[in-house]
């Protein structure tokens, strides 16, 4: 074994022991192998090259180079770099890790999430993201963001593309924003908006809006906002959102209540004036007028 050989083992080694006294710590051991490793003891920082191979949990990461913090379980990695961890395998340029919470990928991305054989997915399915840039947020019911706009392909479902995009892998829910358009060839359908929201876990529906429209088999549905479920016999089911029109009945029934109310009103207040009028008829006969007689007053009259 030559001299370097047997430094970086040593390193290796220093490495594997250091990141094992960290694990009481951090709760979740990290280990580091390289060809070439440079380690601070006092930062905790290593630089490797070289069939780069760093596990942390369920986590698995290669490259042709890296920086790994083994306190902080910070990790930067460049070249042919290849991430798993658990159902989701990443393939980019480079890629940044905080201790497993967000990654951050570029150049290149390609997500690959395996699902197994379920009832919803008797053969299973494989879905992937590609795009220049992802964030990824394992933790977070597996939240992938695609900020510049990417594409989302499932073997079993379609296909999903927009300007911007996000989507949460454990719910199957994956939103779009600008230019959405989604494709399913099994069931011969095509639909688009401004918007598009797809629920595919439980049921199976798209929620689309801003200038939404729908196609299958020649059939074309649009409205500003559509939500389209997903059938399993293959067919279309699409509701357009309309203005709620009133029931007639009730308002017929409110309109007799109204003119009800009206009604009454008029009948107490033509009772009411007729009640005026009878007592200023009977107070008129009542009434005696009594005017002064001057007749005495004429026969007294004397000529000056």
């Amino acid at each position: 074994m030559t001299m370097t050989k047997k430094i970086c083992a040593a390193l290796a080694a220093t490495l594997l022991v250091s990141s094992a006294a960290l694990a009481a710590e951090n709760d979740t051991p990290s280990e580091i192998n390289a060809d070439a490793i440079e380690y601070d003891m006092n930062t905790g920082i290593a630089a490797a090259a070289g069939n780069i191979l760093i596990k942390y949990g369920t986590l698995r990461a290669t490259g042709l180079q890296a920086v790994y913090n083994v306190k902080t379980k910070e990790a930067h990695l460049i070249g042919n770099v290849i991430v798993i961890r658990d159902d989701v395998r990443i393939t980019c340029n480079s890629l940044t890790s905080f201790a497993q919470q967000h990654m951050i990928a570029d150049g290149n991305v390609v997500a690959v999430q395996t699902v197994a054989p379920d009832e919803q997915y008797p053969n299973g399915d494989t879905r992937t993201f590609t795009a220049e840039h992802i964030d990824y947020f394992p933790d977070d019911k597996k939240h992938i963001v695609i900020p510049k706009g990417g594409k989302a392909q499932s073997a079993v479902e379609g296909t999903f593309t927009a300007d911007q995009m996000e989507g949460w892998l454990d719910e199957q829910h994956y939103v779009g924003r600008g230019n959405a358009h989604i494709v399913s060839t099994p069931r011969k359908l095509e639909a688009g908006g401004d918007q598009a929201d797809y629920f595919g876990k439980d049921s199976g529906r798209a929620v689309l809006s801003g200038n939404a429209w729908a196609i299958q088999d020649n059939n074309t549905i649009r409205g500003n906002r559509l939500t389209v479920y997903m059938a399993d016999d293959g067919n279309l089911k699409a509701t357009p959102e309309t203005a709620q029109i009133p029931d007639v009945d009730e308002a017929f029934k409110i309109s007799d209540k109204l003119a009800d109310k009206t009604n009454a009103k008029l009948t107490d207040s033509t009772a009411d004036k007729s009640a005026d009028k009878s007592t200023d008829e009977k107070s008129s006969d009542k009434q005696t007028v009594t005017t002064p007689d001057n007749s005495s007053d004429k026969g007294d009259s004397h000529e000056p």
